[in-house]
């Protein structure tokens, strides 16, 4: 009996003990803050972490603790373009584009690739040319994106309508001939104005008359390779008046004459035509007929002095007077290109490889891995057209007397 008792007591005595001690752990000196829903998450105030945890000597992260709190700001402050990158001496020179208000999102696309892979290093000027009109919004995303000088021209009548000496009817029946047989542009009135200006008149504009240096841009280009120098003073430093980046085979259907009226301007101005000129670039025959081939005028950096020099303004006006922008389809590409080719001594004109470039539906992506890899480049060399069937790239080469870079194998 007296040993039962005793079991019972150690049982009480055992039962108090445990409820001492679950009350102690449960009401310790650790504070608790309540989570909504009543749950306990330790001693740390919502918003803010343990200070015991951050390093010494700095402060500890803060997270935002509700509504009434600001968001961060990021550090992305309209503070304006950043100043130009690159050392050393401005060219007079500026880029130029045919554009009009329609093309805003277009060409905005062009000036970023230019301006990232080229421009914001050396912030050259800009000159819009439109045959209307730029209207406000047009020159406030422009200016905006540009990190030169921006300048808009509106282009005089005289230079987008019919000549005087122009037949409407016959060129009116041409249009209607070139449509049924689905010549691309060739019903356009507009286009073929805009051909003509690019080919005898842009350059002419008030607004180009204080540069020596052009780089024409037009809507919707890529550019895939950075440009880590200046360009203007590298073709003047290497005595160079006209280059490209792409060159094809024109569409026959569109200049049927134009040779023609080659071969009139070549007999009347003998003393226009360069001694080591690349005559060979355009002709199998020494001149006798036209291979079609030209470089593709879209993308072009040249000497503006040229343009307005005897030759190409006698040449200019010799082809005008013939019609055959408006009796035909001429386009600006084979203009240029034939007067480059004619006037110019072969050193004279370049092909910028490491310029990578597109313009529907063409690609030029520079031929070498290294080359790509150097300029960071981010075309596809299989797009490359250089070495293609239509492109007369090679034909330059032969020419001149130049080696095929590294790999163009490859790319045909």
């Amino acid at each position: 009996m007296a040993s039962g008792s005793t079991r019972y007591i150690r049982y009480i005595l055992f039962a108090c003990f445990s409820l001492a001690a679950l009350y102690f752990l449960t009401s310790s000196s650790i504070p608790t803050s309540q989570l909504p829903g009543g749950g306990n998450w330790g001693s740390t105030p919502i918003g803010k972490l343990p200070t015991s945890d951050s390093p010494p000597g700095i402060p500890p992260p803060t997270v935002s603790s509700g509504t009434d709190s600001q968001p961060s700001k990021t550090p992305n402050n309209a503070g304006g373009l950043p100043p130009p990158t690159a050392s050393g001496e401005r060219m007079n020179a500026t880029f130029v584009t045919l554009a009009r208000n329609s093309d805003i999102w277009e060409i905005a696309k062009s000036i970023r690739q230019v301006e990232d892979r080229f421009n914001r290093k050396y912030n050259y000027d800009w000159v819009f040319l439109n045959d209307k009109p730029f209207d406000d919004d047009f020159k406030k995303l422009t200016r905006a994106l540009v990190s030169g000088t921006t300048y808009y021209g509106e282009i005089p009548k005289e230079h987008w309508s019919f000549p005087d000496f122009i037949d409407q009817e016959k060129a009116k029946a041409v249009r209607e001939d070139m449509a049924e047989r689905k010549i691309i542009y060739g019903d356009s009135i507009s286009y073929r104005h805009m051909c003509r200006y690019e080919s005898g008149f842009f350059f002419r504009h008030p607004l180009m008359n204080q540069y020596e240096w052009y780089w024409r841009v037009e809507p919707s280009i890529e550019l895939y390779c950075d440009i880590n120098y200046d360009t203007f003073k590298f073709m003047k430093d290497n005595g160079k008046k006209y280059s490209f980046v792409l060159s094809l085979y024109e569409y026959v259907e569109t200049i049927p004459t134009l040779w023609d009226s080659v071969k009139n301007f070549t007999k009347k101005y003998p003393e226009h035509i360069a001694q080591g000129n690349s005559m060979g670039f355009l002709s199998d025959d020494d001149g006798k007929t036209y291979n079609h081939c030209h470089f593709w005028s879209n993308f072009e950096i040249g000497n503006l002095n040229w343009l307005r020099s005897k030759a190409y303004l006698d040449y200019f006006e010799s082809l005008d007077h013939d019609g055959g922008f408006f009796y035909e389809r001429w386009g600006d590409a084979p203009v240029h290109s034939i007067a480059a080719a004619l006037t110019l001594k072969k050193e004279e004109i370049h092909f910028f490889n490491d310029i990578a470039y597109y313009h529907v539906p063409f690609t030029h992506c520079p031929t070498g891995e290294q080359t790509r890899l150097d300029l960071k480049c981010h075309c596809n060399p299989k797009d490359n057209f250089d070495w293609k069937g239509y492109s007369c790239t090679t034909r330059y080469f032969d020419i001149n007397g130049i080696t095929k870079p590294e790999g163009y194998e490859k790319e045909q």
